[in-house]
């Protein structure tokens, strides 16, 4: 007779115990430090081969921000960071001063610029996306193809964790 959890020929089913009981979901602290691992060696992998020696991780992070949510007020910028209004709008600076970025009144309030990306910001970040994907791209290609499985698997959980860390954020009170 068979025991819940296991085939007729004797196996664990998938998703069980050899006790035919479902197993825990890992911890997300130790998930968290796993991933965060991960993404600490996977990051410099896919910096240290670009040829655009001016593009920072933090001013590709600004020039992704503006392409998915543009345009955008400098203190709307700097909430989708995560960062300080005055270092936002230093990079703001460096990115009108390299040309990948277009400023205009904003309609609302006169006071205020939007930010957007300008057709060079956006070829740039078209460029660096298709350089840094195919870095990627020969590295999965040298996992097994279980491990491929695997990640495919992943990625809707970490589509939502990028687009979770995209929102703005409330500002700490001083």
């Amino acid at each position: 007779m068979d025991t819940p959890g296991t085939t007729p020929s004797g196996t664990t089913s998938p998703g069980t115990t050899p006790s035919g009981v479902a197993p825990e979901a890992p911890q997300s602290a130790e998930l968290a430090g796993r991933l965060r691992a991960a993404i600490q060696y996977l990051l410099p992998l896919l910096r240290r081969q670009s040829v655009h020696g001016d593009l920072t991780p933090s001013r590709l992070t600004a020039l992704a921000v503006l392409s998915s949510h543009g345009p955008l007020r400098i203190s709307d910028l700097a909430a989708r960071m995560n960062i300080a209004l005055s270092t936002t709008s230093r990079m703001v600076d460096l990115l009108d001063g390299c040309g990948w970025i277009a400023r205009r009144p904003d309609p609302d309030d006169q006071r205020a610029s939007l930010i957007s990306l300008n057709d060079d910001g956006s070829a740039l970040l078209t460029s660096v996306r298709q350089e840094t994907t195919g870095i990627l791209a020969t590295e999965i290609a040298g996992l097994a193809p279980e491990r491929q499985r695997l990640l495919h698997d992943a990625l809707p959980a970490l589509e939502e964790l990028a687009e979770r860390a995209q929102r703005p954020r409330p500002e700490k009170p001083a």
